[in-house]
């Protein structure tokens, strides 16, 4: 397939990989299942310790590397296996754990249109954040690119297959939260 360009963004459509973006490697993915490809983003939320920003908590959770004793949230956490396709940072910096192609493990129970098993079928994408801070202007843009480069690499996506982890899993996640402006993505993606 080579390259799917928007922009100054891309992707190598063969190896799922953003040119864009500082790669770090998660162990938590795997193969999609067989005929199964990308047809949703899920907008997460995420912050480590929650509330606090920056440091190196997200790259460590995502790479089975959580240092437990270095906060006492983290012990409730331990053990956890998790994963996204991509975070952006509270500056816009990209940094991608899987490839697009393959499954990250970032939904957990969910449901969607009546199909569970959303890590199937979906890209996940964290915004360092908390559900009641404001996200970054910057993050809003970066988002938008980041789904026009999907849409044009994934025919079976759209930019209307948007939805939050809180769509997705009711009840047990509230993920991007009421901060999370759904009509400030709307209008860059017009």
């Amino acid at each position: 397939m080579g390259k799917v360009i928007s922009g100054k963004w891309w992707i190598d459509a063969d190896s799922g990989w953003l040119a864009n973006a500082r790669r770090v490697v998660s162990p938590n993915q795997d193969e999609r299942p067989p005929g199964m490809a990308a047809e949703w983003v899920v907008i997460h939320g995420i912050s480590l310790p929650p509330g606090e920003f920056g440091g190196p908590w997200i790259d460590a959770l995502f790479t089975n590397r959580l240092e437990v004793a270095a906060h006492p949230y983290f012990d409730g956490i331990r053990g956890l296996r998790v994963s996204a396709h991509i975070l952006i940072a509270r500056d816009g910096t990209l940094t991608q754990y899987v490839p697009f192609h393959k499954r990250a493990w970032h939904a957990g129970e969910s449901m969607l249109k009546g199909r569970c098993r959303c890590n199937d079928f979906t890209i996940g994408v964290e915004l360092e954040g908390a559900d009641t801070v404001p996200y970054e202007k910057m993050q809003y843009q970066v988002l938008a690119n980041l789904i026009n480069v999907l849409a044009g690499a994934y025919p079976a996506f759209s930019k209307e297959r948007i939805v939050g982890h809180s769509d997705i899993a009711p009840g047990r996640k509230t993920d991007p939260g009421p901060a999370f402006e759904w009509m400030r993505l709307k209008s860059l993606l017009a």
